[in-house]
């Protein structure tokens, strides 16, 4: 038996598997507030952004063809295509597409990627039952609010270790937002979540090689999720102490080192979906202070990318790994903070494009690649996860010396992304996949979402 670690009654240890399934389980759409739905809104926003424009890359593509080769069910939709699959298969590729250009939103606190394995948990199983978008949004809601909980409770600790926080953490809150949606009593989500536990893993080994598992993880957490639900609901039990048990969730990924007053603070009073951040630029996160202070030295004093002799690229320790300099995928790329320096100097904008070949491989990004230091920097490295900030420097032939400080990049934080800014990243991706009309029909849907009568427009593609 998977015996909890020995705690005091009423600490925040004690039992916490259990509170988080009994908030689960407890919560109705009433008890959310205005912004936590407005919340959900943007972050929806965000999800068909990255979902439909990932779709068309070629990870998806090559499990489409996987997939449809082996499944045929009609049940949900497949974002982006008019295929339809099993409701685990659509939530496994549509997870996937949500994360294939690393265009997805985002935790500081928890470094993890919320919106591939809770959106296309809750919808493909929403699309199955019929289920109201009350009943999606509130589920939603739980699944990040779980997931995050868990990702911000572990991290560093989990990623210095080599885990990939989105799938590791990502099954439990798919588990827990599919549970409420389908009506799961405490006792079922309970079980769930010891099920999800047993389903969690990802390892950072992708880094270096751009390997496409990465692509994968939160689409595998999304499927996994569902099942893990659905078994609970039929009384196929899991651990009831599993993340605090001394053989559970947090001796097996972070040996116990675990902030425990961040996994319950605030528990039904605040929702973690209201903290997640959205990327400007399709790439890691960590990049982004830099890149930030990049274009902000450019805008202030003119700069001249010609000029510039070397840039200083000072990051929090997780973050300065990221300073390889070579790569043979899409995903290195988009992975190394030389690469990102260099783009944000040269180009007046980095979209997707931006890191593929024919553009990356110009002699110019090449050379200022070359010209990049990465290195740890004590001041950020001491505020973070807290913040997720860096410091910049360009270091110019005449020996002049421009620094910008990002305390939050644009996305997050007291930098926030308007939800008009959210609007032009959604329609610059997708209008030329789904076109205009369909743009416009789905931002209109979405900022309604919580009074339609149904959802299906979501549903078709």
């Amino acid at each position: 038996m998977n015996d909890p670690a020995p705690a005091q009654a009423g600490s925040a240890q004690h039992d916490v598997t259990r509170r988080l399934a009994r908030h689960v389980a407890g919560t109705r759409f009433d008890d959310l507030s205005e912004r936590t739905v407005h919340g959900f809104k943007r972050a929806l926003v965000d999800y068909l952004a990255t979902s439909i424009t990932g779709s068309q890359e070629p990870v998806a593509s090559r499990m489409l063809d996987y997939l449809a080769s082996v499944d045929a069910s009609r049940t949900a939709a497949v974002v982006g295509h008019s295929q339809r699959l099993s409701v685990l298969n659509a939530a496994l590729i549509n997870g996937t597409s949500t994360h294939a250009l690393d265009f997805d939103d985002g935790h500081t606190h928890g470094s993890a990627h919320p919106a591939g394995p809770n959106f296309p948990a809750v919808f493909a199983v929403a699309e199955q039952k019929a289920c109201s978008a009350k009943d999606v949004i509130l589920a939603t809601v739980l699944g990040y609010d779980v997931m995050l909980r868990v990702a911000a409770a572990i991290h560093p600790n989990s990623a210095l270790r080599g885990w990939h926080n989105t799938p590791i953490t990502g099954v439990l809150g798919a588990a827990a937002g599919v549970s409420r949606l389908i009506a799961n009593d405490e006792q079922q989500t309970l079980y769930a979540i010891g099920l999800a536990c047993s389903f969690a893993g990802g390892l950072f080994e992708f880094l270096g090689e751009g390997a496409d598992v990465k692509r994968i993880h939160p689409g595998k957490a999304a499927r996994d999720g569902i099942l893990c639900a659905e078994l609970g609901r039929r009384g196929v039990t899991g651990p009831m102490h599993v993340l605090e048990g001394k053989h559970g969730f947090f001796k097996a990924f972070v040996d116990g080192q675990v902030n425990w007053e961040r996994l319950v603070q605030g528990l039904g009073m605040r929702y973690e979906i209201e903290d997640a951040y959205f990327k400007p630029y399709p790439c890691c996160r960590h990049l982004h202070p830099i890149m930030d202070g990049i274009v902000t030295l450019k805008r202030k004093h003119h700069v001249n990318p010609a000029q510039v002799e070397r840039i200083e690229a000072g990051s929090y320790a997780v973050g300065a790994r990221h300073n390889h300099t070579n790569w043979e995928a899409l995903l290195d790329a988009q992975m190394s903070m030389p690469c990102a320096a260099a783009l944000a100097l040269i180009e007046d904008d980095v979209t997707s494009p931006s890191f593929k070949p024919g553009r990356i491989d110009r002699p110019d990004v090449q050379g200022m690649i070359g010209k990049v230091k990465v290195y740890t920097d004590e001041d950020t490295d001491r505020l973070y996860p807290k913040r997720r900030g860096g410091v910049v420097t360009l270091v110019m032939k005449d020996g002049t010396r421009l620094t910008e400080r990002v305390l939050d990049p644009k996305g997050e934080g007291e930098n926030p992304m308007s939800d008009a800014d959210l609007e032009r990243k959604f329609v610059s991706n997708c209008e030329p996949i789904v076109g205009k009309d369909k743009c416009a029909r789905l931002l209109d849907a979405v900022w309604a979402f919580d009074r339609l009568d149904n959802l299906a427009l979501f549903y078709r593609w």
